[in-house]
């Protein structure tokens, strides 16, 4: 069973991938028969090319001094992972295609292809698009802010539910934050042998963390005035 609530707004794709990209702490990198995984290596500038600091034995050096045209094609990895416990905790996956070169003791890669997969399905995301879009002002900053809300406020968490479709609580043993933006709060809803996700807009976009204070204080606020709608935890279609 999934939610039953009607989806809101929610930063534009390219401005997703580009949130997954700045927040990312490893990735995994494709070319010419090697793949490495990468941990805190890589930076991003702001034309969207990917700056990466790769070890002095790094089988990706070899390739980028070798490489007959001296720019080798690769394809670079990036999982957005909540950062709150919960069931499949990859909320998407970011894949950039695309040509590297060894420049100024980094390896520089150019994309040249760049999609984004959802829960919804994969985005084909247009260069200039991703190129001129930025990263939600939220988002380094959000696992600080769901880890404290979930392990600190689990009543917070609790009231919102209030504001839920009752459809949408149908069975559920379990509601943790899963993802906040400029444009409201995710929750993930899961059940026995399933889940789904909640999203709760903010009256208006938050651009700084004082801004998304006041907004959910507006949420709390809004489902303080609504009759409370315990969890229910009995079984429901498609749980088992």
């Amino acid at each position: 069973m999934g939610d039953s609530q009607v989806w809101t707004a929610a930063p534009a794709t390219a401005e997703h991938a580009r949130s997954v990209l700045a927040t990312a702490w490893s990735c995994s990198v494709a070319t010419e028969g090697v793949r490495e995984e990468l941990i805190g290596a890589h930076t991003v500038d702001d034309d969207g090319r990917v700056l990466l600091d790769v070890p002095e034995d790094s089988a990706l050096l070899a390739v980028a001094l070798c490489a007959p045209r001296g720019e080798p094609s690769a394809v670079l990895e990036f999982a957005d992972v909540a950062p709150v416990p919960v069931r499949q905790r990859i909320r998407a996956r970011l894949w950039i295609a695309g040509w590297f070169s060894l420049a100024e003791g980094h390896l520089v890669f150019r994309p040249t292809r760049v999609v984004l997969r959802q829960r919804s399905g994969a985005t084909l995301i247009g260069l200039d698009e991703f190129t001129a879009a930025a990263p939600d002002p939220l988002a380094t900053a959000e696992a600080g802010l769901l880890t404290h809300l979930a392990d600190r406020h689990g009543d917070a968490v609790e009231r919102l539910t209030r504001l839920v479709e009752p459809g949408s609580l149908l069975g559920a043993t379990r509601v943790q934050p899963l993802a906040v933006d400029r444009h409201g709060l995710t929750l993930r809803i899961e059940r026995r042998r399933a889940h789904g996700d909640v999203r709760l807009p903010f009256h208006t976009p938050a651009d700084t963390v004082a801004q998304l204070t006041e907004r959910v204080h507006v949420l709390l606020s809004q489902a303080s005035g609504d009759c409370p709608r315990a969890l229910h935890r009995r079984r429901a279609d498609g749980d088992g």
